[in-house]
């Protein structure tokens, strides 16, 4: 960490903390966290299969595809704040829409589309776009502390919601977790979610001029949505994010009817795979640690092929418990780090003109991976009954997508080159 300029967090906690239950309780990690919970209630309750119920996400990606640059769009041109407030209440109000279906596959592909269009502002795309108006000296580990949500929240998350299902039934845990971005995170957006050219905060820091961080204003330099499409590097991020998410976002809704299917009980599969929340925290913290000391593609390269091992891992014949947790903690280490990497790399390599767009559009693909894997990993399954041979096209997918980010280059100073 660097210390030299503590004035960032003095004054843009807030904003981190904010983003930490923003990001945590809304669109990026509760739908993909929770949906290998449900899925063996719907399956016992409508007598659908794994890809069936795993299909969700298909219509869920193709939907964010075209919802995350919108959404990005106005965030960019409107505001972040607006934009986010908004998107809490209605993905809040769009995941409980689910306890009302019957067994209607229709109703389910349709919520899953509308979940999409209405959550997307709850997206990182909105809250790190504020993050980094706050940071720069610290901003890796600024977004990896607001980034915590995902993995904190993805493994409460997956409990809560086992548990209303023992306890009560899978409409009333889709109902708990529904509430959750509008009981909790949206309050706490409405009070601390501000950027630095709110007025209620502009007042404020111009009392405190001489105290608060030079870089603390709003910066338009940077590259447009077209310039971006244009550019090599966009298209290198795309394929990259493309690879790893989706042999990251393969195997973590799939993990209870993975670890079910190598002889661990229920109970044990949903505890093993809650733990991945709380290793994506370590990837977050040690992710943003390192991308404020180290150039950010060698990080990348380096924290993004170890997964590979926990693909490797989880195909063996006789999985221990022991086996099945070093799986876990790596493969969510590597979630950890990925939207971090994101963010930051955004940031770095195409400024913050059209930021939120610009991360839709990589987000798009990013969702692209983590929204086919698991239907490709549940369409394994139901073929073969084993995720055996899936697991190593995710091995190789890790390596692969990993590599070309070394050839990013250095990082661009879009001050200098408007010069």
């Amino acid at each position: 960490m660097n210390f030299s300029n503590l004035k960032e967090f003095k004054f843009g906690w807030p904003v981190i903390l904010s983003s930490t239950f923003g990001i945590g309780l809304g669109m990026s990690p509760l739908p993909f966290y929770t949906i290998g919970v449900f899925a063996i209630p719907l399956s016992k309750n409508f007598g659908w299969g794994m890809d069936t119920v795993m299909g969700g996400l298909t219509v869920f990606t193709l939907a964010a595809l075209i919802a995350s640059p919108l959404i990005g769009y106005i965030a960019d041109k409107v505001s972040a704040r607006k934009t986010a407030m908004l998107s809490l209440l209605l993905f809040g109000i769009s995941f409980i829409a689910f306890s009302l279906n019957t067994g209607s596959k229709a109703l389910y592909y349709t919520l899953w589309g509308v979940m999409a269009f209405a959550g997307a502002g709850t997206l990182p795309m909105t809250w790190t776009r504020v993050i980094n108006n706050w940071f720069n000296e610290n901003r890796g580990l600024a977004l990896g502390l607001s980034l915590l949500g995902t993995g904190l929240f993805g493994a409460f998350a997956k409990l809560y919601a086992f548990s209303l299902i023992e306890n009560f039934d899978w409409k009333t845990a889709y109902l708990g977790v529904g509430l959750l971005p509008i009981l909790i995170a949206l309050p706490i957006a409405f009070f601390f979610f501000r950027d630095v050219d709110d007025p209620k905060v502009a007042k404020k820091l111009k009392k405190l001029k001489n105290e608060v961080p030079s870089h603390a204003t709003i910066t338009k330099s940077g590259l447009t949505v077209k310039q971006a499409l244009k550019d090599w590097r966009f298209w290198l991020l795309a394929f990259c994010f493309i690879l790893i998410s989706f042999a990251v976002g393969g195997p973590i809704p799939n993990l209870e009817n993975l670890l079910s299917n190598k002889g661990f009980n229920t109970g044990d599969a949903v505890v093993l795979a809650s733990i991945i929340g709380y290793s994506v925290l370590m990837g977050r913290l040690l992710g943003g640690y390192l991308l404020d000391r180290f150039w950010a593609p060698a990080v990348a390269f380096i924290l993004l092929s170890i997964p590979a091992i926990s693909c490797y891992i989880l195909q063996g014949a006789d999985l221990t418990y022991t086996n099945a947790l070093i799986a876990v903690v790596i493969l969510g280490f590597g979630a950890g780090v990925e939207y971090d990497l994101m963010a930051y790399l955004v940031s770095r390599y195409f400024g913050m003109k059209n930021y939120a767009a610009i991360y839709g559009f990589l987000y798009g693909f990013f969702a692209f991976g983590a929204g086919f894997g698991p239907v490709i990993f549940g369409k394994f399954f139901a073929s073969t009954g084993s995720y055996d041979s899936i697991l190593h096209y995710a091995m190789i997918a890790f390596l692969v997508g990993s590599f070309p980010l070394l050839l990013l280059g250095k990082y661009r100073n879009f001050d200098v080159e408007k010069k």
